[in-house]
């Protein structure tokens, strides 16, 4: 005798369709392949990975910071082995058989710093759309003929003098720009109007200027001569124009603005327009002095 089915959830269960003995053979659904996974790129519960992104290797190299080189992968600049480059979390040991933009990269070479004593009237960039001369404009002069490509580290605008560092290393420059490595940079500012030391003062509880949240500055009043005054800003964060915004919130006029000193680095006697370089023993010094990197112009 034929059993029914088994009751399914307490109620009876039907009986199956009898199989129709002309009816096809249904060929089996076929599997999915398993989406192809970027050699290099490792599984997120793989061993772990050897070697490291991309991105920061050309950044190392000094091709490009690591935002612009992602930019240069995405725009398909980036080869390994003549195949173009797809993420910029690709994880290489070295950069044997990358190019970028046709040409091979060479390996990384020891960081170095140099220091720029930029004048008035230069854009910090390599090129100008209007036509306005740039920081590199003056460097071919500054720096001997066999320095690698250098990246500034933050920016000056056009009418911000004085030091600007320069590095061949992205990840350095990463490090020295971002807010929570908290690496000071000081400057002096040639201001007219009035201010008191309290105002001033009270900077170091940070400030919000049309929605934009300024953090801690250490300022002073040096000396003043009627209702013009010198006064020197410290600061970490860098934030685009910061210093010339906060200064202009509080009522007064910015005719000079100069940095002085960025991180252990002054300016010191640099001849505007001029550059020279840091000691390999203090880069490396340095560089061990710096907080881990998390993600600011004055």
């Amino acid at each position: 005798m034929t059993l029914p089915p088994k009751p399914r959830n307490g109620r009876p269960g039907r009986p199956a369709a009898p199989k129709r003995p002309d009816a096809p053979e249904r060929p089996a659904a076929p599997r999915k392949p398993a989406a192809p996974r970027t050699p290099a790129t490792p599984a997120a519960d793989g061993p772990p990975r050897e070697g490291e992104r991309i991105a920061k290797l050309l950044a190392r190299a000094g091709i490009a910071s690591r935002r612009e080189v992602e930019r240069m992968i995405a725009d398909g600049r980036v080869k390994l082995n003549d195949e173009v480059l797809t993420t910029p979390a690709t994880v290489l040991k070295n950069l044997k058989g990358v190019t970028v933009d046709g040409k091979a990269v060479a390996a990384a070479e020891p960081a170095r710093l140099f220091r720029f004593h930029k004048p008035a009237g230069l854009i910090t960039a390599e090129r100008d759309p209007a036509g306005r001369p740039t920081i590199y404009n003056a460097l071919r002069n500054a720096l001997p003929k066999e320095t690698p490509r250098l990246m500034p580290i933050g920016r000056l605008d056009l009418n911000t003098e004085g030091l600007l560092l320069l590095t061949n290393d992205g990840e350095l420059k990463r490090a020295m720009e971002l807010p929570s490595t908290g690496v000071p940079r000081t400057y002096r500012a040639r201001t007219f109007g009035d201010i008191t030391q309290e105002r001033l003062e009270a900077l170091s509880e940070g400030v919000e200027i049309e929605g934009i949240r300024y953090g801690s500055i250490d300022a002073n009043m040096e000396r003043r001569t009627g209702r013009n005054q010198w006064i020197e800003l410290t600061l970490t964060e860098g934030k685009n124009r910061e210093v010339r915004r906060v200064l202009e919130h509080l009522g007064l006029q910015v005719s000079r603005l100069i940095r002085i000193q960025y991180g252990p680095f002054p300016l010191a006697d640099i001849p505007r327009g001029m550059a020279d370089e840091i000691r390999q023993v203090d880069v490396e010094r340095f560089r061990k002095t710096l907080k881990p990197a998390g993600r600011g112009q004055a």
